[in-house]
């Protein structure tokens, strides 16, 4: 680093000049200091002292690295580097001559404005870089003007992400932007300027200022803004008539995912507003960095997530379980281009497979596993229940047999909401993956543990994907029940509290995560027209099918017999649930349950899961099964429960 320090040739530009700047300093100091006309003792003393003065100086300025920023960014911190450097330098001078001399023929004033005018040379200099540097905006600012491609946009908030936004615009000469002026609802900031750029009022004057100055495109730079602001700046831009854009939200910004510069459309994530997740790194790093971890389901859309969240932990090496091909193949890339020392092993295979996995386990030694492997679809699972056997119930305990089998002291297993009084089969197998971790806990005594959360927004398969093609093709939007309300939360936000929850629990734990208020699903509707820019029942119709079976009308969290307590984590609860079947009883109930799903029994299979999970009421397929098996279903059900 020192040898490419010396061959940088603005090095040694900004040496000669802080030469020069030292030694007129000094030298201006004793002509200030004897009004101009310098005694030749004085001058005696000058000659002699700057010998000495000029490498004292020069080698602090040295240490507090001002020889080591890029001055066309001069800012604050590095005008506080200067004064140190200054003010240090004039103390060891004090020092040396108060040692040497005892201060005999030296003034102390001189000192003292040397110190100032040190001070004023050097910083003033690199100010002056700066402020040289910073013409160039301006430069490109006229070049954008002068083209007909240009842009004339108004910004949406003058704070900090505003002013961002700004300076990449006036700084990035590709960017054909023409920033007119800001709105902000703080009325101490209208007709005052950001960066030359005035305030030009706040949202109910956005109309009028969009007509009056020629805006093609408004830009909201407002990320920490909550979900009914949002949708107030949304309704003022459409009402403006001007297409709008937003920068990231906080949470991206934060973790780096993008940059103030990124612009995107409004998603219906950004009318969520849900705050960005605070994890215990130091915490979630104690279990993950420098270990094996292994994600199954690693290219569906919680596991792939939980595959880029963990590759920033750097783990030793990360082992993705996954049947569906091309999803792995991408994951693959994209984890190789943003994570180039991560050690990735992928595995083509279904988690059911005893043998494979077996062998899966052996061979990479994983220390920590999330089981994120599951069949999730409500109404697809109604009509194939025989898979929901061998994937999310078989599937999990295969997994959990390989933890206990090699010896694996953490084991997360990925649930959903939909496992509490389940109503359908994809519900009621997420429910034996939970008692099975809970069990598998007990016997082993060893931190598996179960998270449990509602939907996620954007998911492959979720609503909002399927909400936004059918606006796509113009409509109708098909929402089940006027009054069907499910949880929602963002994908990274779930999967950054599974990594939390994976630090805190101590074995058989079931956390449920906080997910905010249940939200209509036709109000989500509703406003995926309106972002999409047009108007519900007018431009695209909401058209209601009716609850599909297997559905519920809202969802659920928790049930009778959970205690739920709260965690150290303000977002994450924990549920202490009534006491885990027997073991051995559980393995025996899911191996008819296999048998049943071999035999393709599928009403036989259903009312096996409800022996299992009580609460589960199974549709059968058959209208026609006899009246009898019903009755004997509802006395085995009764007992069991007894």
């Amino acid at each position: 680093m020192f040898l490419r320090l010396i061959k940088n040739r603005n090095l040694w530009v900004m040496l000669a000049v802080d030469v020069l700047l030292v030694c007129g300093s000094y030298y201006l100091a004793f002509v200030l200091r004897y009004d101009g006309r310098l005694p030749a003792a004085q001058l005696r003393i000058f000659r002699q002292s700057v010998v000495w003065i000029l490498p004292l100086k020069l080698a602090l300025f040295i240490f507090f690295d001002l020889y080591r920023g890029m001055w066309r960014y001069f800012s604050v911190s590095d005008l506080i580097n200067v004064f140190k450097a200054c003010a240090v330098a004039s103390v060891a001078m004090i020092l040396v001559v108060l040692a040497s001399y005892r201060f005999e023929g030296f003034s102390r004033t001189v000192f003292f404005l040397d110190f100032i005018l040190c001070l004023m040379m050097v910083g003033g200099f690199r100010l002056m870089i700066r402020v040289g540097n910073s013409r160039l905006p301006v430069k490109n600012l006229l070049k954008r003007k002068k083209n007909l491609g240009v842009e004339r946009v108004l910004i949406i908030g003058a704070g900090d992400a505003g002013e961002q936004l700004l300076r990449e615009i006036l700084n990035n000469p590709s960017l054909s932007y023409d920033v007119v002026g800001f709105v902000d609802d703080d009325p101490h900031k209208y007709r005052q300027t950001l960066r030359g750029v005035p305030v030009l009022g706040d949202l109910t004057r956005l109309d009028s200022i969009v007509k009056s100055y020629g805006v093609a495109k408004i830009i909201i730079a407002v990320p920490s803004a909550s979900p009914s602001q949002i949708r107030a700046i949304v309704e003022a831009c459409k009402a403006a008539g001007a297409p709008y854009q937003t920068l990231p939200g906080l949470g991206d910004l934060i973790d780096g995912r993008a940059t103030v510069s990124s612009l995107r459309a409004v998603r219906y994530e950004d009318l969520l507003g849900r705050p960005p997740v605070a994890l215990e790194c130091a915490a979630i790093g104690r279990y993950l960095t420098s270990k094996n971890v292994l994600v199954t389901g690693g290219a569906g859309s919680i596991g792939s997530e939980l595959c880029r969240q963990i590759a920033r932990f750097a783990p030793a090496r990360l082992i993705i379980v996954e049947r569906n091909e091309s999803g792995m193949y991408d994951l693959n890339l994209q984890l190789k281009a943003d994570f180039p020392a991560l050690e990735t092993v992928t595995v083509l295979a279904p988690v059911q497979d005893r043998g494979r996995m077996n062998a899966v386990f052996k061979r990479y030694r994983p220390q920590v596993v999330f089981h994120a492997a599951a069949y999730k679809h409500v109404p697809m699972l109604e009509e194939n229940p025989c898979e929901a056997v061998y994937n999310n119930i078989l599937g999990s305990k295969v997994i959990l047999e390989m933890c206990r089998d090699h010896h694996l002291d953490r084991c997360v297993i990925v649930s959903t909401d939909k496992a509490v009084r389940p109503t359908n089969v994809m519900g009621a197998s997420k429910r034996v993956s939970e008692l099975l971790a809970q069990c598998f806990a007990a016997e082993n005594g060893v931190r598996y543990m179960a998270v449990r959360f509602g939907n996620v927004v954007g998911s492959a398969g979720s609503v909002v994907p399927l909400f936004r093609r059918q606006i796509e093709r113009g409509g109708p939007v098909t929402v089940t029940h006027p009054e069907a309300t499910r949880y929602f939360m963002t994908i990274p936000e779930a999967v950054s509290l599974i990594l939390q929850a994976g630090a805190m629990g101590q074995g058989g734990e079931l956390f449920v995560l906080k997910m905010g208020t249940p939200i209509k699903i036709a109000d989500m509707a509703r406003d995926l027209i309106t972002l999409s820019g047009f108007e519900p029942d007018v431009d695209i119709e909401i058209k209601y099918i009716g609850l599909r079976p297997g559905e519920k009308l809202y969802e659920e969290l928790i049930t009778a017999g959970e205690g739920i307590e709260p965690t150290r984590h303000k977002d994450i609860m924990v549920l202490k649930a009534y006491q885990c079947p027997d073991i051995v009883h559980l393995e025996a109930q899911i191996g008819d349950l296999v048998r049943l799903a071999q035999d393709q029994d599928e009403n036989g299979l259903k009312l096996k899961l409800a022996q299992i999970v009580p609460e589960y009421q199974p549709r059968l397929d058959d209208p026609a099964v006899d009246q009898k098996e019903t009755r004997s279903h509802r006395v085995s059900l009764m007992t069991f429960r007894a």
